[in-house]
């Protein structure tokens, strides 16, 4: 465990790293945030314009023309980028602020950035 955790759970110093990303980060109407959220099995990801309160764009593994994509988690992550990336484009949204959700910046969560960045968003 990181520093800070002090015998504490995996998941409480994943939310207290969140809570002090997100002081520093907030979506607005000109450059939208791009929330990740990962599980042991899928990545979601969402396009959230904070001022609002809504949601611009979103994509996950679970959608059905990713389903049967081949390839291992890593691999989906990045075509969950470009999707997002994709639908983004389509709603106007040029830039965004990465969010990675108190997560490391590695593996699925780093190759959703760079799906997105493929996908031509600017992060």
């Amino acid at each position: 465990m990181g520093l800070g955790t002090r015998g504490k759970s995996k998941t409480a110093a994943k939310s207290r790293r969140h809570t002090r990303l997100r002081k520093r980060i907030t979506g607005t109407a000109e450059r939208p945030r791009l929330v990740v959220t990962r599980s042991a099995r899928h990545v979601f990801v969402q396009i959230v314009d904070d001022t609002k309160g809504h949601t611009v764009a979103s994509a996950s593994t679970m959608e059905d023309d990713l389903r049967g994509f081949e390839g291992d988690k890593t691999a989906k992550a990045r075509k969950v980028g470009e999707l997002v990336a994709e639908r983004a484009k389509k709603a106007g949204v040029e830039a965004v602020v990465f969010d990675r959700g108190g997560n490391r910046y590695a593996g699925r969560v780093a190759a959703i950035a760079d799906g997105a960045r493929e996908g031509g968003l600017d992060l």
